[in-house]
């Protein structure tokens, strides 16, 4: 499993520079040519014999799609003060978002959909998702990849768990080194091993495009596949964070079961 192995403490601007640089895999050429700088430049900023600037920070980090809490820590490290807050998605100036987030929800009827945060903690679900998710016990404030290596009736249920914990695996340790390590994430990505049949296993980065999840409720078997959504040019932490997943029929019985009135489907 590929880990980011580059988490030593920095707390200099220059140690974060480097770091984020090396992380994603630019030379720096490769990131003066993109930033319309010299090499000398990034070459001083990397050593500390030029300090920069607050635009600078925030250019560089731009390019090397730094996480808005590692542009916060570049900022600190270079004596300046942080620019993205993290504030409750109840706040009264995140009411917008609110609303957006349940008409997206809301309008993905009769399909389930949900969001969560980054470390997969459901923060609201829509009609179809809370009624399918009930019937396991799963509700929102639970955490989707705890309660699925943790409770044995969502493992029995969904019919292609190794093969989904495969997928599983790779986009925690995506998302881990998206966002420079993430200790939870990692911490995911461990425990999902335990679950997948090695003999069936890809490479790393070699997973077909898309998988499908094969769920099984009552003597229905159902199939979905998934896209996700973000808010763009978020410049609050916890709202670029929050992913929405909107869950689609992967073939037409799943298609026939969701055209039914949820009353008859509950029956």
């Amino acid at each position: 499993m590929i880990r980011d192995g580059m988490n030593a403490p920095a707390n200099t601007f220059a140690s974060h520079l480097k770091l984020w640089r090396k992380r994603r895999r630019m030379s720096q050429h490769d990131l003066a040519m993109s930033a319309s700088v010299s090499g000398r430049h990034v070459s001083f900023l990397e050593s500390g014999r030029s300090q920069p600037s607050r635009n600078m920070i925030l250019h560089l980090s731009e390019i090397l799609d730094v996480p808005k809490q590692g542009r916060n820590a570049m900022l600190t490290a270079a004596g300046m003060a942080q620019i993205y807050g993290s504030r409750p998605l109840d706040d009264a100036e995140l009411a917008p978002v609110r609303r957006a987030l349940t008409w997206m929800l809301n309008r993905h009827m009769p399909y389930p959909a949900f969001a969560m945060d980054r470390h997969w903690t459901i923060i609201d679900l829509n009609d179809s998702a809370r009624s399918l998710f009930s019937a396991f016990g799963v509700a929102e404030g639970d955490n989707l990849l705890s309660t699925m290596l943790e409770n044995d009736v969502v493992q029995n249920a969904i019919e292609n768990f190794s093969e989904l914990a495969e997928h599983l695996r790779e986009r925690a340790v995506l998302e881990s080194a998206y966002q420079g390590g993430d200790p939870v994430l990692d911490a995911f990505a461990g425990r999902l091993d335990a679950h997948i049949d090695e003999s069936k296993a890809h490479e790393f980065g070699t997973l077909p495009p898309f998988s499908t999840t094969k769920l099984r409720v009552g003597d229905q078997s159902l199939s979905f596949l998934t896209t996700l959504a973000q808010f763009g040019s978020a410049n609050d932490i916890a709202l670029a964070d929050i992913r929405i997943e909107l869950m689609f029929p992967g073939d037409d019985e799943t298609t026939k079961f969701f055209a039914e009135p949820h009353e008859k489907r509950e029956a």
